[in-house]
């Protein structure tokens, strides 16, 4: 049974989940689940116990303490049947070792990006879910940024995509290189608007901080004509994410740090304007500008503040899905696709690395 088809667990009450890794990431993820009203964060797993158990005794709720364990075995042996999904927040490397053994026992599971460390691991986790009634979902969050989710609805086209990833070092996730730690999400986000194999690459980058590389950019075209520029970086003193998106109807213009966008596009009454445009003089074209500005342009500003936060948003996809069934919003073939770019843009880096 495929893995983005499959129906998790059913249950008529809250889904017993827990949080494996409780690190920076996992441990946000275990806050935000003993807050929902729609799951029991019953088990936090790390091997530093000491850290799963105080973390634990933190988000103690008033029927009771979740439980801590050292691994995923002993996780599975104290709970098995009563585990209906978990959060895998360890570092990458670690993914196969942890998400396989859950979901062969049936346990749905939300595997933090990238889905693997390389795609022979990602192919053993893809492998457990389709032989399980598991749902494997990935967590590559900005899908749930607001601004975004409502240009997905939209049904917008892009025809060149303009990424900028930047981040002040915070030497966490040094296992892996800015391709994967950072430009991943944007790969991700790109694949799912353009829906097109990528036909040619070029990019470019190189260490700074550590032994991988904390700076990279690439150009991207794709099969169906749509080109994207992409430059992710964890070496910036200034924060920056920004996406801007170009189709024949407008643009899209997103700073997901300031809960920012703007869409322009043509307004139902270009065409018909479009001709009285081409009839006047440049003089008075210019004086009227901002007159047919307003009247053929459609400009949209979206101020996103307030909105449910993306990580919050990801987990209740999580738990609806295991829930109803039914596909993810963000499949495993998905977190292959992203994982698989990322492989090739930093195999490129390292053809011309400086």
């Amino acid at each position: 049974m495929s893995a983005s088809e499959g129906l998790a667990r059913q249950t008529t009450g809250q889904l017993n989940v827990a949080v494996i890794g409780t690190g920076h990431l996992g441990s946000i993820h275990a806050r935000i689940l003993a807050e929902h009203t729609g799951a029991h964060l019953c088990a936090l797993v790390d091997r530093d116990l000491q850290r799963a158990g105080a973390l634990a005794e933190e988000l103690a709720g008033a029927d009771q303490i979740p439980r801590a364990f050292p691994d995923t075995g002993s996780l599975l042996d104290a709970l098995g049947s009563e585990l209906h999904g978990a959060v895998v927040a360890v570092p990458t490397e670690f993914h196969a070792e942890v998400a396989v053994p859950l979901l062969r026992a049936g346990v749905s599971v939300l595997v933090e990006k990238p889905l693997a460390s390389c795609l022979e691991q990602a192919d053993q986790i893809m492998a457990a879910a389709q032989a399980s009634s598991a749902t494997l979902t990935v967590g590559h969050v900005e899908r749930f940024q607001p601004g975004l989710r409502r240009v997905l609805k939209q049904g917008w086209q892009p025809r060149f995509i303009e990424c900028h990833r930047l981040a002040p070092p915070s030497f966490r996730s040094m296992d892996v290189g800015v391709v994967h730690d950072l430009m991943i999400h944007d790969l991700d986000l790109i694949l799912s608007l353009v829906k097109s194999p990528v036909a040619e690459l070029d990019a470019c980058g190189g260490a700074i901080l550590g032994e991988r590389e904390d700076l990279a950019s690439v150009r991207l075209i794709f099969e169906n004509g749509a080109r994207a520029s992409v430059t992710a970086s964890r070496a910036s003193l200034q924060p920056m994410r920004r996406f801007r998106m170009f189709s024949g109807r407008g643009y899209v213009s997103l700073d997901f740090n300031r809960n920012y966008g703007i869409s322009v596009a043509k307004g139902p009454e270009w065409d018909a304007r479009r001709a009285e445009l081409a009839d006047l003089a440049p003089e008075e074209l210019l004086a009227r500008k901002d007159e047919f500005a307003g009247a053929v342009l459609a400009v949209e500003e979206m101020s996103l503040e307030g909105e449910q936060r993306p990580l919050q948003a990801e987990l209740d996809a999580f738990l609806k899905v295991m829930r109803e069934g039914g596909a993810p919003e963000v499949t495993g073939a998905d977190g292959r696709a992203a994982l698989e770019l990322a492989e090739r843009i930093v195999g490129a880096i390292r053809e011309v690395a400086w």
